[in-house]
């Protein structure tokens, strides 16, 4: 199966490149998810080739996910024909995409298929503290555990719904 699957967030530095590696390290641990591509994007191109955050890089580091090899990089429209689903972290990147990229798709807020969502944006925690990306982190791998299985066609109905157990 050749399936893939792009994150985006604002500059590709804090959200994504944490979705890309929860995502990956998803796909990593499941046979069945052979043939999955993983990345990520952002939708402004101010960091590009900057390597994540440094907050971003330790609370991944504490679940196992290493995310310090990324570079950032701005979506473009070679990304259009790519990706099959698209998955981005506010309102605003939402709008971007699908207004700057028609035709690219599926895109959807990365909390679609997380029922217990507080509200639908995943907040950028650029400018907040450590807690801020834990709490971010912990959003991120809680719906990408449904994403994941919404993916793969609910493969794992019976299992935890979540890499690290935060569902």
């Amino acid at each position: 199966m050749l399936l893939r699957v792009l994150f985006v967030c604002y500059e590709n530095i804090c959200r994504s490149p944490m979705a890309e590696g929860i995502f990956s390290a998803l796909v990593r641990r499941d046979a069945r998810a052979e043939g999955i591509i993983v990345e990520s994007a952002g939708t402004v191109c101010y960091q590009k080739g900057s390597l994540p955050d440094s907050r971003a890089v330790m609370v991944a580091g504490r679940y196992g996910i290493d995310i310090s090899p990324l570079r950032a990089r701005c979506i473009d429209e070679l990304d259009l024909g790519l990706f099959d689903w698209i998955f981005t972290m506010d309102a605003e990147n939402y709008q971007d995409v699908s207004s700057c990229f028609a035709g690219a798709g599926p895109v959807y807020m990365m909390t679609h298929f997380d029922p217990y969502a507080a509200c639908q944006d995943i907040a950028d925690p650029y400018y907040g503290s450590e807690d801020d990306f834990l709490r971010v982190y912990k959003q991120l791998d809680r719906a990408i555990g449904y994403a994941y299985r919404q993916i793969l066609g609910g493969l794992h109905s019976s299992e935890s719904s979540d890499i690290n157990g935060f569902s």
